[in-house]
């Protein structure tokens, strides 16, 4: 007894070796029901909910784009200056609903398809589905069959290149066109039409880089758009940054 006495009093009045400090016990016992914690868990619920809002943000784009406005990737010169290479164009295709009418002077992006290019049979259904997705949200160049240029002349009117001075007239009046590009001719090749009833008479504004109306004059179709192949009226460029803004007119 007497020799056990000290040991007990250093125990609890003098620290030794490794006393005096916080102590943790760990136990190695599982309690019931429980299973060791990990995040694969989670982590696999996380990408599984990123993934679901992708598709559904995805989805929604789409619509988005099939029904109200549309991006369009600009592919070529043929409308500079007011559209550049690598523009963004935003298309607004509620424009002519509810019996709205493209007029002279908008800018329309259309489907070329009888008019500007033949029929020809589908390709691969996947390719075109895939590619025609990444179009619509205008991350591809658009289709070959679309095309986007200005309405000079509509359904009744009498279009005439060109007057004594060079311009185009429309029923006797000659065209202000500010927005062809710098050193151009309204066109080089004399022309004479009556736009039929639902079509369009169209040109691009950089007139010696554009096929339009006038190269397929000779053509089924004599190089008229027929309205109810326009899918929208180019609004706005909706990039790069330094260009946004409205698309500038020349309504007549």
């Amino acid at each position: 007894m007497d020799t056990e006495a000290p040991h007990t009093q250093r125990g609890h009045s003098s620290p030794g070796e490794g006393e005096g400090r916080p102590r943790f016990a760990f136990s190695t016992t599982r309690r019931p029901g429980r299973g060791p914690r990990t995040s694969g868990r989670p982590l696999r619920l996380t990408l599984r909910r990123a993934g679901a809002l992708g598709v559904i943000c995805t989805v929604f784009l789409l619509l988005f784009s099939h029904f109200v406005v549309q991006p369009f990737l600009i592919p070529s010169r043929s409308m500079e200056p007011t559209l550049q290479v690598g523009d963004r164009l935003l298309v607004n295709k509620l424009a002519y609903r509810s019996g709205g009418q493209p007029r002279r002077g908008d800018l329309v992006v259309f489907d070329g398809t009888g008019s500007f290019v033949r029929e020809r049979a589908d390709g691969g259904a996947l390719g075109g589905l895939l590619h025609g997705g990444a179009s619509a949200l205008g991350l591809a160049e658009p289709s070959d069959t679309d095309f986007v240029k200005r309405v000079v002349g509509v359904g009744g009117d009498d279009v005439v290149c060109c007057d004594a001075h060079g311009r185009i007239r429309v029923n006797g009046v000659a065209l202000d066109e500010p927005y062809l590009y710098p050193g151009d001719v309204p066109s080089k090749v004399p022309f004479r039409i009556v736009v039929p009833l639902g079509t369009l008479w169209v040109m691009g504004d950089h007139r010696s880089q554009s096929r339009d109306s006038r190269d397929h004059l000779g053509e089924p179709g004599g190089g008229m758009v027929p309205v109810d192949k326009v899918i929208g009226r180019a609004d706005w460029i909706g990039w790069p940054v330094s260009r946004w803004g409205a698309v500038g007119g020349g309504r007549g």
